[in-house]
């Protein structure tokens, strides 16, 4: 024997309920070692999730329940959730769930494979919810095996039947040009149309902030032209809410991970579009995009879209990923889409009730949407 033996004792694997912002704080190197090697997107990193904590209004319908699973003093899994009552079910969802995608637990590549089923099953056991949703799930996301029922006596989840859709631009293009001439004639003439019409009214500019600039400036015209374009359509989201600090919050934790990008269209020094975009993984991600509607004529989202587009495919990256949402200008540029899933769990009986509840009203709804064309047929 060449030298001293040493006996190796193996990590006792431990989990843990975080349901408090303190303890929060003092995990967080752990968890943003564990984020690094799990290579996990910017939405599962602690200070994202901290940062929608610390902003999210109405605290007192919701509550941590981030499950950790320890091995000795080394963090391998995190399942970042969070509850929210809704009409008396406590719902247990995705931490920072409206205003993240790509829901997904984080896991060390070189863990126990039991790690997710048995970190699932802890916070199963520790209660404190009805109804567990979550959605948001890539085809590759580590928690579908929550979805076996043998490795997990009755605590398995299930497929759900809701579902939503992501578009990407993805392709064998060495320079966004090259991209661009792939695009039909129509297209590329609306592109020029666009640039044009502004053109006439004075200078044009596409950049990207640089990451020295104050961001004040740019996230208040974005919150203004969001709750213009939100009011349009009747909708309500308080990441644009007047004085809410919840997106400045967001998008300072990008910044300090490195990840931000901040693509902006100003004609003569006013802005006209912008996209809050995050680089990861070879991927552009696009977070929040808005645009002037004084200027709708000429499309300058559609002008900004494709200018960040060749930005990123002249810099070497593979994708342009529009997160979430199937809206339809996202659908025309893209060359690929991805069907994200979704899954269900119940817990006692209020839990299982609200279960039967949502599959038979999914049942009902499918029932009448088939039988709709029928009856149109017949009174024809």
């Amino acid at each position: 024997m060449n030298g001293p033996f040493v006996l190796a004792v193996p990590r006792t694997r431990t989990f843990e309920m975080v349901t408090s912002a303190e303890r929060l704080a003092e995990i967080a190197p752990a968890w943003s070692k564990l984020w690094r090697r799990a290579e996990g997107l910017a939405f599962q990193h602690p200070d994202w999730i901290a940062a929608w904590w610390r902003t999210t209004p109405h605290r007192q319908r919701r509550g941590l329940r981030i499950g950790l699973a320890w091995n000795g003093d080394r963090l391998d899994g995190v399942l970042a959730l969070a509850t929210f009552r809704r009409s008396g079910i406590r719902m247990l969802e995705w931490a920072a769930k409206e205003h993240s995608d790509y829901g997904d637990a984080l896991v060390a590549p070189d863990s126990d494979p039991r790690t997710i089923s048995g970190l699932w099953q802890h916070v199963f056991d520790q209660g404190g919810f009805d109804l567990a949703y979550l959605n948001r799930l890539l085809p590759d996301a580590g928690v579908h095996a929550l979805m076996e029922p043998a490795s997990l006596q009755g605590k398995a989840l299930r497929p759900n039947h809701r579902g939503e859709i992501s578009y990407r631009v993805a392709g064998p293009w060495h320079t966004g040009a090259e991209w661009f001439e792939t695009l039909s004639k129509k297209a590329r003439q609306n592109y020029r149309r666009g640039r044009k019409f502004m053109e006439e009214g004075g200078a044009l500019r596409f950049r990207l902030l640089d990451a020295s600039e104050p961001r004040e400036p740019v996230l208040a015209r974005v919150a203004t032209l969001k709750r213009l374009w939100l009011a349009r359509h009747g909708r309500a989201s308080d990441l644009f809410d007047q004085g809410s600090p919840v997106l400045a919050a967001l998008v300072s934790v990008l910044a300090d991970l490195g990840l931000l990008r901040i693509f902006v269209l100003e004609l003569d020094g006013k802005i006209v579009a912008v996209s809050i975009n995050f680089e990861q993984h070879g991927t552009m991600m696009a977070f929040v995009t808005t645009y002037d509607p004084e200027y709708e004529r000429a499309s300058p989202g559609m002008v900004l879209m494709m200018d960040y587009i060749q930005w990123s495919l002249d810099r070497g990256l593979d994708t342009i990923d529009f997160l979430c949402g199937g809206e339809d200008f996202k659908r025309r540029f893209a060359t690929q889409s991805v069907a994200l899933s979704s899954m269900m769990g119940a817990r006692g009986l209020r839990g299982h009730l609200a279960a039967l509840a949502d599959h038979a009203n999914h049942v009902s709804k499918s029932w009448r949407t088939r039988s709709q064309p029928k009856a149109q047929a017949s009174d024809e």
